[in-house]
């Protein structure tokens, strides 16, 4: 393919490590070759928008634009400032989801606040600061995101749970590492911001790539011209790429990144 000039990449899974929890310098230095190209990258994550601020430093990325929350949050990313947030009506989801999945804490997002939740969550999950609420308040106005944790389940298990499940008004989408359910607004994915944002850029569709691992990471890999799979993502993700990486243990995006920009 033509060198892309819209980069978009997931941060867990591609990025960061799960295991360790952290960037590698060669994926680091992957990205900023990126950026000394001239070409845009676009941070595109299902995290909120407090939990993907420390990327954007750890990366230096000194402008652009980042996707949070699977899309539902567009961030100016050197004033650090939503663009848009795209809201919904998380009532029905979270009673369905709750009859589904018996047991099951929940969070909404608050954008640039932190999270209301039904119980406390794992801060290294869960970004930001916690508010405790009733499943009454945490749905009271329209959210960006729900999640839903299936406690003392696998993510084996939840995907068993909800296959094949529609749930109202919305998208959603299944954790790989997690027993979490994100959803989001209906419509909402980050393959729809993601175009949006071109069309606004003026990039040439042929001019787009995309890497991920996850289920939220569908349509990202099937809107983008070229879309890289990364080794260690389900059947289901791998099914949909135009490539597939070596694991993020092994820094896959930081090969498939140097190939591309020939360095």
């Amino acid at each position: 393919m033509s060198t892309p000039e819209l980069i978009a990449l997931d941060v867990d899974g591609t990025l960061l490590d799960p295991e360790t929890q952290t960037i590698s310098p060669a994926v680091k230095d992957a990205v900023a070759r990126v950026l000394d190209s001239g070409a845009e990258v676009v941070v595109s994550t299902g995290r909120t928008f407090l939990g993907t601020q420390p990327i954007l430093d750890e990366l230096g990325l000194p402008g652009g634009y980042a996707l949070c929350s699977n899309g539902a949050v567009l961030v100016d990313v050197a004033a650090r400032e939503p663009v848009s947030v795209t809201t919904f009506d998380a009532a029905p989801v979270m009673a369905e989801l709750a009859e589904r999945l018996p047991g099951s804490i929940f969070a909404t997002e608050r954008v640039g606040i932190g999270s209301l939740v039904t119980a406390e969550f794992d801060p290294a999950k869960l970004h930001g600061p916690q508010q405790r609420a009733t499943p009454e308040e945490l749905v009271a106005t329209g959210v960006p995101r729900l999640i839903a944790e299936w406690v003392d389940h696998d993510p084996d298990e939840l995907l068993a749970a909800l296959r094949g499940v529609r749930l109202p008004e919305c998208t959603y989408t299944l954790d790989q590492y997690e027993p979490w359910v994100t959803v989001v607004p209906a419509g909402v994915s980050k393959g729809a911001t993601l175009e949006k944002l071109r069309a606004e850029l003026g990039i040439a569709g042929e001019l787009t790539f995309a890497a991920g691992d996850g289920d939220n990471d569908i349509e990202m890999l099937r809107w983008a011209a070229h879309g890289v799979a990364m080794g260690q993502a389900r059947p289901e993700v791998h099914a949909v790429a135009d490539e597939i990486a070596g694991p993020v243990e092994e820094d896959g995006i930081a090969a498939v990144l140097h190939r591309l920009f020939g360095y």
